[in-house]
């Protein structure tokens, strides 16, 4: 290892070649880099999979074909198409920074993502989503009720700090470093997260919520799916519990335009996949044509007629 380093400084100092790094160098630096990252933990659930199939590759040596090749034995696996390209994106995050602020690579590949299925909103009925909590733990239940009243993600609730809850004025804020748009988030508090927030006082000094005295971080756990399991709820995902918010305020008549400030999207075309689930505002737009006497007319034609 000496002579090896030894001899890529020479390279690289004379030759001006660019000593070659292996994966796992680059794993480990990225990882060093990425402590700010709010879905780190995800990301090294992907790194744990991805080590066995490339820990004794080089840079160089991870192109398209070797991807290609990785992402259909991760989809031979059962998973959809949507993990995949999660995994898929965490290696491009690291090969990019390799290529454009390590100069580790002359050029990282491009990877191509697989076609994910955008259609799937799946959503609990309140009788459903009573039912699911009820069978949940008493620290899951908390979380999973104040997503449902609020629609915030997860990482967006497991890492709500008390300096950004107001009882007071009923209101919290995501920042934007903390936001996926990157855009500061308020956040109406209605009674139900109220009650969930006052459960929690004084069990954390910096965090709304805890478990046996630490911050929650991951909340798709063993007893989620117990949980789940227990209520006789299947195909269904922790972030479903905003689909399901969403697709509540629609039904009980929240026009999208306020669903896209309370939900904090920045793209309207993501508020219009609830549309289908509540036509009202439609009916009440179809009604302004009967200006036009147009019911007057058809009358006169069905007499006409006669």
């Amino acid at each position: 290892m000496h002579d090896k380093i030894k001899a890529d400084l020479w390279k690289s100092n004379y030759l001006e070649e660019k000593p070659e790094r292996t994966w796992i160098e680059a794993v480990m630096r990225w990882l060093a880099e990425s402590q700010h990252k709010r879905s780190l933990e995800d990301d090294k659930g992907h790194l744990r999979w991805i080590d066995k199939h490339l820990k004794k590759y080089y840079l160089s040596q991870i192109s398209r074909d070797v991807l290609d090749k990785l992402a259909e034995k991760k989809l031979a696996e059962g998973v959809k198409p949507a993990t995949v390209n999660r995994m898929l994106e965490v290696i491009r995050a690291i090969l990019r920074k390799a290529e454009r602020e390590w100069e580790w690579l002359d050029r990282a590949p491009i990877i191509r993502m697989l076609k994910e299925d955008t259609r799937r909103i799946r959503w609990l009925t309140p009788e459903e989503a009573k039912r699911l909590i009820q069978e949940l733990p008493s620290h899951l239940a908390d979380l999973a009720t104040f997503s449902l009243a609020t629609g915030l993600r997860q990482s967006n609730v497991t890492g709500l700090e008390w300096r950004d809850v107001d009882l007071i004025k009923r209101h919290a804020l995501i920042h934007p470093d903390q936001a996926k748009t990157k855009k500061a988030i308020p956040v109406p508090l209605n009674e139900a997260a109220i009650a969930v927030i006052r459960k929690q006082l004084g069990k954390h000094q910096q965090f709304v919520f805890s478990y046996r005295g630490k911050p929650i971080i991951q909340c798709n756990t063993k007893a989620w799916k117990k949980g789940l399991k227990r209520a006789e709820i299947e195909n269904f995902r922790w972030h479903d519990l905003r689909h399901t918010w969403a697709s509540w305020h629609v039904q009980n008549g929240t026009s999208l335009q306020e669903l896209q400030q309370l939900g904090g999207w920045t793209n309207f075309e993501m508020v219009l996949r609830y549309a289908h689930l509540s036509s009202d505002h439609l009916k009440i737009a179809a009604e302004r044509v009967c200006g036009t006497n147009l019911v007057h007319l058809s009358k006169q034609v069905v007499n006409s007629d006669l």
